[in-house]
């Protein structure tokens, strides 16, 4: 990864200077005139005269992945990679096709993300749906980064909404608990094609004493008091801003009970990190279930909670209203069934955890490239294309290649490849594996629908500025296999979001 090699050049210059290593953080500029990469580690280390100091691990610097380096004020050290460098890059994806992005950062660790997680009284909404690709998404990219991940889904099949429905207080409602589950999970698997390796039911916690047996050992720890004819888990004493209600003054166990049996039961399956995703009216839940971790005996920090803002449909430039008291909401899979299921994981997919999502519908029904679905998707078709008309099987994926016209004899023609839009495509290009570390390391899921858009964008230029098939046909060659490698990465994004790489639009 060309970030980690430049971030290594840096560490060691620092050191032969002899100055204490700090941080070094090696980022993207956002404007193309400032280089590929630039670090204000100069900053860090000559606070009184930081464009000296950039000057002299400028000087020790030497490498041939770099072309050249500038210093900007206030002490910016900014590198540009070596045209040869990016030449070399093609072959390399090509030979790694699609492991092409894998990494060992993971180290192999254990893994568990909850997520959907739906309330049994109804279908599935929107907001379902939003953590759903989130939280599905973000499992593939944890396991590119080497991680060990088990997607599990948590049955609400206890409680007051149960108890509700099986009573029939919810209006029009005629199914039981047991069939909702079943038509949702069926949804999940085939329409939402999510697959979920443990489907993990809260009645199981009460059926195995799990339940019980927390609250005896928080009664043990003196974890837990009395109070008002109510047993209390002294969240406080873990920086929650208020200790918990486990038992009411009727003997009924709160949800947080059987929280902290499942929180006992997915640490005690040696998971090393939990990661749960949650709607927005959860965010409150969030302390309380820190406090418990350490209860426990482990770092808060080993249990991560996404909270997923809303989402509001919109058509024709109104908001679509959804309420479930009326039952004049939207469903998840009346959504699908609308804009498909590439559209609706993309379009899910495009904003943060943290910020509202707004789905316009009928952006989404567009078939052009105002849709950035079809502009991404469009950019693969258009591929396929091109190597059809040159007679060569792409060799993205499956190994498998045709006899070609045009074969590939040496790696010197890669030395043909000079061209800015080429270059450009290359950085693009071998930014992939990147992109699966940030987002392995903040959930920024976003991040991997905007690398398609982005990805996108430099093939259309690269296309408008560079013939494939010339009358060169060591040109003709190079760029082949530029474009071969171009759609390795693109089906490699594609395949991590869900959504499928059409040959034809």
């Amino acid at each position: 990864m060309i970030r980690e090699e430049i971030k290594k050049l840096i560490e060691k210059a620092v050191k032969e200077l002899g100055f204490k290593l700090p941080e070094v953080l090696v980022e993207e500029p956002r404007e193309k005139a400032h280089g590929d990469y630039a670090t204000n580690v100069a900053m860090m280390i000559g606070k009184e005269d930081p464009i000296k100091m950039a000057e002299m691990i400028k000087s020790k610097i030497k490498s041939n992945i770099i072309e050249r380096i500038e210093i900007a004020k206030p002490g910016f050290i900014n590198l540009f990679v070596s045209k040869e460098y990016l030449q070399k890059q093609v072959s390399e994806i090509l030979k790694q096709k699609n492991k092409f992005g894998n990494l060992k950062i993971g180290k192999r660790g254990k893994i568990n993300v909850e997520f959907v997680s739906a309330n049994p009284t109804g279908p599935l909404t929107l907001g379902n749906g939003r953590g759903g690709f989130y939280g599905d998404v973000l499992a593939n990219v944890l396991e590119k980064a080497g991680y060990n991940v088990t997607r599990e889904y948590y049955i609400n099949d206890r409680g007051k909404q149960v108890e509700d429905l099986k009573k029939g207080l919810y209006k029009g409602e005629k199914r039981t608990v047991s069939q909702i589950q079943k038509e949702n999970q069926k949804i999940i698997t085939k329409k939402l094609k999510i697959k979920f390796d443990n489907w993990f039911s809260e009645e199981s916690l009460y059926r195995n004493k799990e339940v019980d047996k927390i609250l005896d050992w928080l009664k043990r720890k003196k974890l837990a008091y009395e109070k008002e004819g109510a047993l209390w888990f002294k969240s406080t004493k873990f920086g929650d801003d208020k200790d918990r209600v486990l038992v009411k003054a009727d003997d009924e166990k709160t949800y947080f009970a059987s929280d902290l049996a499942y929180l006992k039961n997915k640490f005690g399956r040696g998971f090393d990190k939990l990661i749960f995703f949650w709607g927005a009216d959860h965010y409150g839940y969030v302390g309380r279930m820190k406090a418990a971790v350490e209860a426990l005996g482990y770092k808060k920090e080993q249990a991560d909670f996404i909270i997923m803002q809303l989402v509001r449909l919109f058509e024709k430039g109104k908001q679509v209203r959804m309420s479930k008291r009326t039952g004049t909401y939207v469903t998840l899979e009346e959504l699908i069934d609308k804009v498909g299921l590439d559209v609706a994981r993309f379009f899910f997919l495009t904003r943060s955890a943290g910020s509202h999502l707004n789905f316009d519908l009928d952006l989404a029904k567009e078939k052009s490239e105002k849709n950035p679905v079809y502009y991404v998707q469009y950019a693969n078709a258009r591929i396929h294309s091109i190597l059809a008309k040159s007679k060569v099987k792409s060799p993205c994926l499956d190994g498998r290649r045709e006899k070609s016209k045009i074969q590939i004899k040496n790696k010197k023609i890669f030395g043909l490849l000079n061209h800015p839009s080429e270059l450009t495509l290359i950085k693009q290009l071998i930014r992939f594996p990147e992109v699966i570390e940030d987002t392995a390391k903040d959930y920024q899921v976003q991040r991997i629908p905007q690398y398609a858009i982005d990805l996108a964008t430099e093939f259309h230029k690269f296309y408008r500025d560079c013939r494939v098939i010339t009358k060169n046909k060591e040109l003709s060659q190079a760029r082949i296999s530029l474009i071969s490698a171009t759609q390795a990465v693109l089906k490699n994004t594609l395949n991590l979001m869900g959504i499928s790489t059409p040959e034809k639009m």
